[in-house]
């Protein structure tokens, strides 16, 4: 366990403010759904359902929330509308602990693989480049040696962009320019980071190519040459979604699961969104850890994702 092996109270904070809006929505519509009720009955859970969905949990996962909810109020016969907000609370719990989301606060990395290779990927606007930079700003400051590859080269302004983190945090970066090939620059940065003897490569990659095959032969090419250098690199490939986009988030996590091996998730922008239930169903949809969540500008509003916490404070009030 380093460092950030427990959850603080600066980080406590920065997650219950980054999930106000989120917060604020979904308990003025529980009050709504259950006034004048004593008891959960079959209209508290329609009216519930609808919350779920239209908090952006998503229909499928919506659907296992409330079964789960009708079994407890079968078995127990008469559940108070005063007790809906615990069992909630409890079932949300359960159905993230069923997924394979970590749920330790640690910016640690397993033994035995050094440099640790990160693929980044996802589409821009997403705040990919900026996930990139507080990143490498945690994992520095948790004693890591971290070094960037700009391998978004199809636009000057993401290779730019990197390289203003780099400056920012403090790390090295490997970069050819727009236009470069981005394997080129994969394989210079794996390179680099062997030779120097970095503990963490993190590589940026393209945001968008015109058609899934493309993503595909590119994210191929990149996994390729890497591997020549470290034969089980990336370590990870972490997928950066938007969360305030809600439902097209778990849309995009489609789109680039099909296209490539994605290992882990990044779920940003919680804090201006009342939408942050998109982080229940996408780690119930796709059984891909949610590593990290963005809840706020700051370069330490960027956690790592803990299941309870994240509960803990979603129904805090």
């Amino acid at each position: 366990m380093g460092i950030f092996g427990f959850f603080s109270k600066e980080k406590k904070e920065s997650l219950d403010q980054g999930l106000s809006k989120t917060k604020e929505g979904f308990f003025s519509k529980i009050a709504r759904a259950v006034a004048g009720k004593s008891t959960v009955d079959a209209d508290v859970l329609d009216n519930l359902e609808e919350i779920l969905i239209t908090s952006d949990v998503g229909v499928e996962t919506t659907i296992k929330i409330i079964r789960r909810i009708e079994d407890r109020v079968s078995r127990d016969k008469y559940v108070n509308t005063s007790e809906l907000d615990r069992i909630l609370r409890e079932e949300i719990a359960a159905l993230l602990a069923e997924n394979k989301s970590a749920d330790t606060p640690d910016f640690d990395l397993p033994s035995g693989k050094k440099p640790y290779v990160i693929m980044v990927v996802g589409v821009n606007g997403v705040g990919k480049t900026t996930t990139i930079g507080k990143l490498a700003h945690q994992f520095k400051k948790a004693g890591k040696n971290v070094m960037l590859g700009a391998a978004d080269t199809f636009r000057a302004a993401a290779v730019d962009q990197l390289g203003i983190w780099a400056q920012r945090v403090d790390v090295p970066i490997v970069s050819q320019g727009m236009g470069a090939d981005p394997a080129s620059v994969a394989y210079d940065t794996v390179s680099s980071g062997l030779a120097k003897d970095m503990d963490v490569v993190i590589i940026d990659t393209a945001g968008r190519l015109h058609n899934k095959v493309n993503l595909m032969n590119e994210l191929g090419k990149i996994r390729k040459v890497m591997q020549k250098v470290i034969p089980d690199a990336p370590h990870e490939v972490l997928l950066v979604l938007d969360g305030s986009t809600g439902q097209n988030a778990i849309e995009q996590c489609k789109q680039f699961t099909a296209a490539t091996d994605v290992t882990a998730l990044a779920i940003t922008k919680l804090d201006g969104t009342a939408k942050g239930g998109v982080v229940i169903g996408i780690s119930d949809q796709f059984k891909i850890p949610v590593r990290y969540i963005g809840v706020g500008e700051k370069m330490e509003d960027l956690q790592v994702f803990n299941k309870s916490e994240f509960v803990n404070s979603l129904f805090s009030r």
